[in-house]
């Protein structure tokens, strides 16, 4: 009997060090579920203004419209067409995103009036000349990144988890990425990107959340800054509608040159 005891008080103690989660643990359950939490939505339509800024803060806006299917099982379609200036009007850019198979991205060119195809090697190339890559704008897939949980921090007042990223697929501009995800309810506020020297070199923030059909929450307003030469791009989202009908129908590849 006094064996028994002890070896189940020894048990009681040695418990938490036996099932206590790894670093890699924590994160995926943590990234996890964020994923899940937005899932649903079925589909979207909105419209964006890219501002790009140079070092010295001079101005470029550009008008977009943006549509978004959701894929179970898969990575998101999206559709983005540039409406203003007049030098990009008619720019149509398509992709599927997958998981650990490489993306598939097009882009409409009306100056040279052809399909073009983006490499998969080319993920790292700046989107229409601003500080978000190809790969920036490809969904988020859990799959496409290894995770660790690094610590709890407090940015802007709200307590956040701190996750390190690496991505799993190949020709990422990126070795790894530092996220930070409020603890209530779990939206991205912010990520450090390092560049494959392992440098910082972009830095993105979420700002202006909103939350759609009682569940979905977007960021309104998207930034991104190069810490390495001084240019920036501003995303600001306005008129969002969920769940209009939008079917693989929508987003195929040989449509694009009609998108006006």
């Amino acid at each position: 009997m006094h064996k028994s005891i002890v070896t189940l008080v020894l048990l009681l103690i040695l418990s938490p060090m036996i099932y206590a989660e790894t670093a890699e643990e924590k994160g995926l359950k943590i990234i996890t579920e964020v994923d899940g939490r937005d899932q649903g939505w079925q589909d979207s339509l909105a419209d964006m203004l890219m501002t790009l800024r140079n070092r010295n803060g001079k101005e470029s806006i550009r008008e977009i419209r943006v549509k978004t299917l959701e894929v179970i099982g898969d990575g998101d379609k999206g559709l983005t067409v540039f409406n203003q200036p007049r030098d990009v009007k008619g720019t149509a850019f398509l992709t599927y995103s997958h998981a650990l198979e490489p993306d598939e991205q097009w882009i409409f060119l009306p100056a040279l009036k052809r399909i073009k195809r983006i490499s998969s090697s080319n993920k790292s190339g700046p989107f229409m000349g601003s500080e978000f890559s190809y790969e920036d704008i490809s969904s988020f897939e859990v799959a496409k990144y290894s995770y660790v949980y690094l610590r709890d921090e407090t940015l802007d007042g709200q307590d956040c988890f701190v996750l390190e990223l690496r991505p799993q697929y190949k020709y990422s501009g990126y070795t790894k990425s530092q996220i930070w995800i409020d603890k209530e309810q779990y939206r991205p506020q912010k990520i450090d990107f390092y560049d494959r020297k392992d440098a910082l070199l972009k830095i993105q923030r979420f700002t202006d959340y909103q939350q759609y059909l009682g569940q979905y929450w977007r960021a309104h307003t998207m930034t991104m800054v190069n810490q390495q030469n001084g240019k920036s791009t501003t995303l600001t989202w306005t008129n969002y509608q969920f769940q209009t009908g939008l079917t693989d129908k929508d987003f195929e590849k040989n449509d694009l040159k009609r998108q006006r």
